[in-house]
């Protein structure tokens, strides 16, 4: 089963360069395990247990401690497969689901028994619209042969970047906004339906869905004790073959840079997570294992898979700063934090960027940014703080010399960073 780096998910279309259909899956994997009884919805829970799987959407909490918490509540559970993948640095869920459907639908229909849920939701973006007409006729071609116990649904999602946060998709999902929601009570309690709920992202359920397979010895090989089985990841920015790759968890960063080809030019600095992350300077990020464990020291973290590869030649301030008015203008609009600081901080940073700010002005820029974390209704105003924070701390020459002589020559350079073009939305977008 391992391909070229290690590879699992995507071993199929290193075999054969192409995208599996339902005979091919099979052929290759054979139907999926599903347990017929209670015991053996319990034995599946504690496979992904024993296999150390977490998640694999940003936060990399233990999945089968969400199966087994889900399992438990009151009420027959609900099942949402998270694919609406906001963040526009990662690639990874759609380059799977275009690749390996199958396997995700495997794992969302293995969830939705392990859990004694009676349907399974997939959300996408209604800008794939083209895939998901090609899930929806996956979907359909494992109905005709009742290949799966219960049904799955495919939805299509405003794409906002909020819109992927799983209360937002719990709100959507229940004739709502595509916007997150106050907690508690948390999905896992009353989710879809007031319903216990499971949302995991995409990948999470295909490893989920090996793992039925070939059991936790196996999802263990490749990694390490303490960080188990491989991911997926998003490589971009000054490599020689950005893509999406699949690697071992616990490679150290600069061996996971070196999967695409190296850097294609002297780098300064590391992005780990998009742009809810963390920036890192490349000199002593890239002996770092890419692991939660040994990110969390460095105050990082994996994320959802991205790293962005700045070089040495980029403004690290103008790149911060179009991310900044990206999230300020893609928030929800719910609260103190995203409706008035979060805009303030973007707006300090465009001018420490692209003006001529004053020493008051990066004295006002970080007190405003250490104010956002903790005090929104979502996690929105955290993540953009902690981008804000680490892109002072990791371009703090970068602050210097535009305090001291106005924007460098290569803050009007083309952006390394993939930001989109994309205006906040009205209200009716999020529906």
């Amino acid at each position: 089963m391992l391909g070229p780096y290690g590879s699992r998910l995507l071993h199929g279309w290193y075999a054969t360069g192409g995208a599996a259909d339902l005979d091919e899956h099979l052929r290759r994997y054979g139907p999926p395990p599903f347990p017929r009884t209670a015991d053996a919805a319990d034995r599946l829970v504690r496979a992904v247990e024993d296999a150390g799987l977490t998640g694999r959407g940003g936060a990399a909490f233990p999945t089968g401690r969400k199966l087994r918490t889900v399992a438990a509540g009151k009420g027959t559970a609900v099942v949402v497969a998270n694919g609406m993948e906001s963040e526009p640095a990662s690639r990874k869920d759609e380059t799977l689901l275009d690749l390996a459907p199958h396997l995700v639908l495997d794992g969302a229909a293995l969830a939705a028994a392990a859990v004694g849920a009676d349907v399974a939701h997939l959300c996408l973006p209604r800008t794939r619209r083209d895939q998901a007409r090609a899930l929806r006729e996956a979907v359909e071609e494992r109905r005709r042969p009742g290949l799966d116990p219960v049904p799955v649904l495919v939805h299509e999602l405003p794409h906002h970047y909020v819109s992927s946060e799983e209360t937002s998709l719990v709100r959507w999902l229940n004739g709502g906004d595509a916007r997150p929601l106050a907690t508690p009570p948390r999905p896992f309690e009353k989710g879809v339906g007031r319903r216990p709920t499971l949302i995991d992202n995409v990948e999470t359920l295909a490893h989920l869905a090996l793992i039925a397979r070939y059991g936790p010895g196996w999802f263990r090989g490749a990694g390490r004790p303490d960080a188990a089985g491989t991911t997926l990841v998003t490589l971009s920015g000054a490599l020689r073959t950005p893509g999406v790759y699949e690697v071992p968890m616990g490679r150290p960063l600069g061996e996971v840079l070196d999967i695409a080809g190296g850097a294609a030019e002297p780098l300064g600095s590391v992005l780990l997570g998009g742009f809810f992350g963390s920036w890192l300077p490349a000199g002593g990020a890239l002996r770092v294992p890419f692991a939660k464990q040994d990110l969390a020291a460095l105050g990082a973290g994996p994320g959802a898979g991205v790293i962005v590869a700045l070089p040495a030649r980029a403004c690290g301030l103008a790149e911060a700063a179009r991310v900044l008015g990206y999230l300020a203008a893609q928030s929800a609009r719910q609260c103190g934090p995203c409706r008035l600081g979060l805009p303030a901080v973007a707006a300090d940073f465009a001018d420490l960027a692209w003006g001529r700010p004053g020493s008051e002005s990066l004295w006002r820029l970080e007190d405003r940014a250490g104010l956002l974390a903790g005090r929104g209704a979502c996690r929105h105003p955290d993540g953009a703080s902690r981008f804000a924070a680490t892109a002072l701390r990791v371009f703090a020459d970068d602050v210097r010399h535009h305090l001291s002589f106005g924007p460098c020559a290569a803050a009007g350079d083309e952006p390394v960073l993939p930001v989109p073009d994309a205006p906040a939305p009205d209200e009716r977008e999020w529906r």
